[in-house]
């Protein structure tokens, strides 16, 4: 870990809350939105989730699967998510949330017209919006943490 964290304290909570609180609460509160306010459907939402988080190597958000009255994605969901552009698991939204996310932590200078004619033929234009801001949420959280080596110390919530 890069940042010293006092005996007791909670490193996640620690390093938003308490060293940087209005920053760090206004960044929380951001990042929790994305999950409580999404009408995007599980699996594309885990596609693009899981995309960043293997992007960005966070130990944290690669263990995390995001829980929607008690339905998760399956287990193998993940190695799919690696292999999105061939794998059979996915339907075109799942697929096209598992690439955007690639090419937004990748390539953003790349999303070409043929790429926003594939996703405007399969999502509305909110949906495009929401799916960008949380694509920018777990970009730059998950890199955070990463960089910052909370990610190997954090305990996922029990809930």
């Amino acid at each position: 870990m890069r940042i010293d964290i006092p005996e007791g304290q909670e490193p996640i909570g620690y390093v938003w809350g308490d060293m940087v609180p209005g920053i760090g609460m206004a960044a929380a509160n951001f990042s929790l939105s994305v999950y409580a306010h999404t009408t995007l459907g599980l699996r594309e939402f885990e596609a693009a989730r899981l995309r960043i988080a293997q992007i960005n190597g966070c130990l944290f958000c690669l263990d995390w699967r995001t829980d929607r009255d008690g339905e998760k994605v399956e287990a193998s969901f993940a190695d799919a998510v690696t292999q999105w552009r061939t794998t059979e698991a996915f339907d075109d939204r799942t697929r096209l949330a598992a690439e955007y996310a690639e090419r937004y932590a990748l390539d953003h200078h790349g999303l070409d017209e043929e790429f926003w004619g594939r996703m405007t033929a399969h999502y509305g234009q909110v949906e495009i919006v929401e799916l960008s801001m949380s694509i920018g949420s777990w970009l730059a959280f998950g890199r955070l943490n990463h960089v910052l080596g909370l990610d190997a110390v954090c305990v996922l919530p029990t809930h």
